[in-house]
């Protein structure tokens, strides 16, 4: 059953390519209505597969949530802040304070346009954010004490949060990869989470495999060219 069509806006505050804002249309039948990256190419990708989106080439803490909403009703918001300072792919290289609060921006929305759903999807090592030590690098003794922080801001600004961690291959997308993702309501509705439609438990879908959804017919030059 399709849900009605939200006439409230729709945002997607870091917009890359457009993969969000695709599975936001299929959801609720429309692209988002405004995509805000600081990032040229990032925006000329999602311009290319949302042609009716107003697109924001901007810093994120410097845009204004009541000039960008024109104060009209926002629906939803979704959030997928810079990940690699928060990864363990990053490795044992220093992280920037500064890009790992970016989710501190949401707080800003929440608190200053009050959408009514807030979405953010992270690295599953977004849950263990917390101060850095001198050397730039997590203490480890304080892990989670930042991520406790913006989660109590949510709240503290009308918001009922959960979060789940979640693998896209269980939905019926080729990628083992876990990710977190943290869903925040003010609207009083309950959060409701998918069930599982791709496993090897009875009843599921097999999963699928990146080799049977790729057009081999289509010619491409190799990466290291």
């Amino acid at each position: 059953m399709r849900l009605p069509l939200p006439t409230d806006l729709l945002g997607d505050s870091f917009a890359g390519g457009g993969g969000a804002s695709l599975g936001i249309e299929m959801a609720l039948g429309r692209s988002p209505d405004f995509a805000i990256n600081h990032d040229d190419e990032a925006l000329l990708m999602h311009a290319r597969n949302h042609p009716l989106t107003v697109h924001l080439k901007e810093n994120i803490w410097k845009v204004d949530p009541h000039v960008v909403t024109a104060d009209k009703p926002v629906f939803m918001l979704w959030a997928s802040p810079d990940c690699r300072h928060h990864s363990k792919a990053k490795g044992g290289k220093p992280v920037s304070r500064s890009v790992r609060g970016l989710a501190d921006v949401i707080l800003l929305w929440a608190q200053e346009v009050k959408p009514r759903v807030i979405l953010l999807e992270n690295v599953e090592e977004f849950r263990d954010w917390g101060p850095l030590d001198a050397d730039g690098m997590p203490c480890k003794a304080r892990k989670g004490l930042e991520f406790a922080r913006w989660v109590r801001g949510l709240e503290a600004r009308g918001y009922m949060v959960e979060f789940k961690e979640l693998r896209a291959c269980d939905y019926g997308t080729p990628t083992i990869r876990k990710r977190l993702f943290v869903v925040a309501r003010r609207d009083m509705k309950p959060i409701l989470w998918p069930a599982p439609t791709h496993g090897t438990a009875t009843g599921l879908q097999p999963y699928r495999t990146a080799a049977e959804i790729i057009d081999w017919s289509i010619r491409a030059p190799s990466i290291f060219m």
